[in-house]
């Protein structure tokens, strides 16, 4: 497959950062795209709402639906997956982008704070696929992206935060159990994550504000290489867990000058990654 166009999307917390960027990229290639997300009215410091991200979709040359939800009520999402379908006659693509942010340890953590990233990260990624799967079923070539690491079991990336890890995790198991459940159907299930810190809201507010985000590259890394996943055979590409520049590499990309924030910062590696040598 060679293009998206006319392809439809389903995308969790999509109004910015990288969850925007995948759904702009898909929309230059002519695909439909739900944003399904939380931020309805305007934020008091985060840009960018349901009804902003559609329409720099449909100025980027897609078709867009934007559907206020919150992904820990599971009958809200069957309800937004059913009327997604019914408004672009299917789902080929459901991205799992929505993700809440903590790295507090184990006794500063607040018992709602862990329960909110547990519900959002791991159990809407549950709740999100497993609705999509019906409608995936009758896709040409079916897929499931979620936005979490390579399952590598180190105890001091537990250690750290170790809430947050067991989420984003979580999410990865997801993934491996989904993929190896639906693969007789057709269905791909990856994770896709950043080499690098990635310029986000939740880099400048959750982790390093300005001067990390200086060291990190674009959301238009991840989005290139998530449209490359995408038009990969489902039944032949499954069960991965990728790091965004290794994608593009497998492409013939070896300049990514252009992804980064700020051409003249070192870039930082992300969590959850091993720093065996420095990125490039």
């Amino acid at each position: 497959m060679t293009t998206l166009a006319g392809r439809t999307l389903f995308i969790t917390g999509g109004s910015r950062g990288i969850g925007l960027a995948i759904a702009l990229r898909a929309a230059r290639d002519g695909a439909n795209v739900v944003i399904a997300a939380k931020t309805v009215l305007p934020h008091s410091t985060l840009k960018g709402t349901i009804h902003t991200a559609a329409a720099e979709i449909e100025a980027a040359g897609g078709r867009a639906l934007a559907l206020a939800l919150d992904v820990r009520d599971a009958d809200a999402i069957v309800a937004a997956v059913s009327r997604a379908a019914d408004h672009f006659g299917g789902i080929d693509i459901c991205v799992n982008n929505a993700s809440a942010i903590g790295l507090s340890s184990s006794l500063d953590i607040e018992v709602k704070r862990f329960d909110l990233i547990q519900q959002i990260n791991m159990r809407g990624t549950f709740l999100v696929s497993r609705a999509c799967v019906p409608y995936l079923r009758r896709s040409s070539n079916a897929h499931v992206l979620t936005l979490s690491p390579p399952l590598t079991m180190r105890a001091d990336w537990f250690a750290q935060h170790l809430p947050y890890t067991i989420s984003k995790y979580g999410m990865s198991m997801v993934t491996l159990g989904m993929a190896k459940e639906f693969g007789n159907d057709g269905i791909a299930f990856n994770s896709l994550w950043p080499r690098t810190t990635i310029a986000t809201a939740a880099v400048e507010f959750a982790l390093g504000g300005e001067a990390l985000m200086r060291r990190s590259r674009t959301p238009e890394i991840m989005a290139d290489a998530a449209c490359v996943i995408f038009k990969r055979a489902a039944r032949q590409y499954t069960g991965n867990f990728a790091l965004d520049e290794d994608v593009l590499r497998e492409e013939g990309m070896t300049d990514f000058d252009h992804y980064r924030y700020d051409r003249n910062e070192t870039l930082e590696t992300d969590i959850f990654v091993e720093r065996l040598t420095p990125a490039p």
